[in-house]
């Protein structure tokens, strides 16, 4: 397991501009929940040489949001090789469709939730 989480300051510009232009699904997500919620979250977090979309430290939890770029072929070894990376950081990365974000927005909201609560709570043991 890698503890450092260096990241590459070139990238700290990029995450600057989008976390300016979020999607609508990430405004959604950010606005409406996670940025009020009891365990901090950041957005467009640098971690290696990846922008993430979701970042709890507390929790060791990414939360990615995915647009259909990521249900292609390249798109989903691309993903395969990111999340292997994280995992090797002791995080866990989980992943939700924009069009889940758009359909069923609650219950998002209530998966995330649950998945914070139970990374804490094994980290505590």
């Amino acid at each position: 397991m890698i503890k450092s989480y260096k990241h590459n300051p070139k990238l700290t510009e990029n995450a600057k501009i989008l976390r300016k232009n979020m999607t609508s699904e990430e405004k959604n997500l950010w606005y409406k929940f996670l940025r009020n919620y009891p365990v901090r979250f950041l957005r467009q977090k640098v971690i290696d040489n990846y922008i993430v979309d979701f970042y709890c430290s507390k929790a060791g939890l990414v939360i990615e949001l995915d647009g259909s770029q990521h249900y292609d072929e390249k798109g989903m070894l691309k993903d395969k090789i990111r999340t292997e990376k994280f995992e090797k950081r002791n995080l866990t990365v989980i992943r939700i469709p924009n069009n889940e974000v758009k359909r069923n927005f609650s219950g998002v909201c209530e998966y995330i939730d649950l998945i914070v609560k139970e990374k804490i709570k094994k980290k505590s043991l």
